[in-house]
């Protein structure tokens, strides 16, 4: 069945104002259900928590429906979803967390295609601890070859850090294979999913991620994040934490009171995706489907839409001789980043926003990608990320754009 993007993008009033928003992997606009929720938990009576009054209840309850929205989309289990500000924060808890038992002669793996937020603290808790950093390097290709892994793990290495999607080129490493290496040698693996997660269906069993990180302000929702485990994972850690707060799981990895306006909004994110298919028009939910049902059929809708668009964008891409694109395998999410022969990216940057195409310039984050590629010291590349509420005509705008000399 057809996708009806009008639909969609009524949901969204931000896209009222008239910009190309293709910048979602820094970040997309926020669903009218979501700022409903928002708007109507700070509007109610919702204290800290406590059992002992219902306002208090109330807090509670908007924490535990976060990590059960959280469990649906990404297939984990509600005991085991870890609240908190950002993937950043939150990779930071888990990295010093581990590197508690971390010896001299210990190995951790982490990988040049990845945001920062996957590395530095990996690297800086290796540091501190005394072990060794080894590297997975990206090919000419623009993949990060599976097979590596091979070589770069063995009994020291603890923890193999890799990410389900490269925000600068969209490519999609086999997180399954790296981890089944990964877990043969006994090391833990954990995966940045705060790319992936907003483009493709998403199952952390399947992956074989022991932690999987996300971030909800790239999938319509508010500025948290949450990381994924087993219970029984987060049950054999002792964060640092102050003493009077919770020891239980998963919440003495939570730090300070959260924020109840928020979660409530990050529920109602996924209930959003979760309603996608209906709402686009493409299909019908399944009666009685429960919510991690519909959530993977919203994201297979969404997916194939944006699929779509990423075809139009890099056929216009390529076909415009001043444009290099950098490269990127077959399997990708639809996310592009390019340079215009004769400017600078943040040149390129700011002539389309001076015409309502909103884009990111620079090396957002992936340090290491663009240090690799020689691109980092004059000024990155310019980033294009395709949305499931974008337009074949918004990318025509783009293209447009290009052609006119931006």
């Amino acid at each position: 069945m057809p996708y009806d993007v009008a639909r969609v993008r009524a949901t969204y009033p931000a896209l009222a104002e008239g910009f190309a928003h293709l910048d979602g992997a820094a970040g997309t606009q926020v669903a009218a259900p979501v700022a409903d929720a928002i708007a109507a938990t700070l509007r109610r009576a919702v204290s800290n928590r406590s059992a002992a009054f219902e306002p208090g209840r109330r807090a509670a309850e908007i924490v535990a429906a976060a990590r059960s929205a959280v469990a649906d989309l990404v297939g984990g289990e509600p005991a085991g979803v870890v609240l908190g500000p950002s993937a950043t924060a939150l990779t930071y808890v888990v990295a010093r967390t581990l590197a508690q038992s971390w010896r001299p002669g210990d190995e951790v793996v982490v990988s040049r295609l990845d945001h920062d937020a996957n590395v530095r603290p990996w690297v800086q808790a290796a540091e501190a601890a005394g072990a060794t950093v080894r590297w997975a390097e990206f090919d000419p290709d623009g993949d990060l070859p599976a097979k590596q892994y091979a070589d770069l793990v063995g009994p020291r290495t603890r923890v193999v850090a890799v990410t389900a999607a490269s925000n600068v080129t969209g490519a999609m490493p086999r997180v399954r294979e790296i981890a089944d290496l990964a877990h043969a040698a006994g090391a833990l693996v954990y995966v940045d999913g705060v790319h992936a997660t907003a483009h493709v269906p998403t199952d952390v069993a399947e992956l074989a991620a022991d932690f999987y990180v996300t971030s909800a302000y790239k999938w319509s929702g508010p500025h948290l994040a949450a990381v994924v485990a087993a219970p029984a994972r987060w049950e054999s850690l002792r964060p640092a934490k102050l003493i009077p707060s919770s020891d239980a799981v998963p919440d003495r990895f939570e730090f300070g009171t959260p924020s109840f306006e928020l979660l409530a909004g990050m529920t109602a994110a996924v209930d959003h995706l979760a309603a996608l298919p209906e709402l686009s028009g493409a299909g019908a939910a399944t009666p009685g489907a429960s919510r991690r049902q519909r959530v993977v059929a919203g994201m297979g809708v969404a997916a194939a839409y944006e699929a779509e668009l990423l075809k139009r964008l890099l056929a216009g891409l390529h076909a415009d001789p001043a444009v290099t694109v950098l490269p990127a395998p077959a399997e990708r999410c639809p996310t592009v980043s390019f340079r215009v022969r004769g400017q600078s990216p943040a040149e390129t940057a700011a002539a389309l926003g001076e015409q309502g195409v909103c884009v990111f310039s620079g090396d957002y984050y992936a340090y290491e990608y663009f240090t690799a590629t020689g691109l980092r010291d004059s000024g990155g590349a310019v980033r294009a990320s395709i949305y499931h509420y974008n337009t074949a005509a918004e990318v025509d705008r783009l293209l447009g754009a290009l052609g006119s000399g931006s």
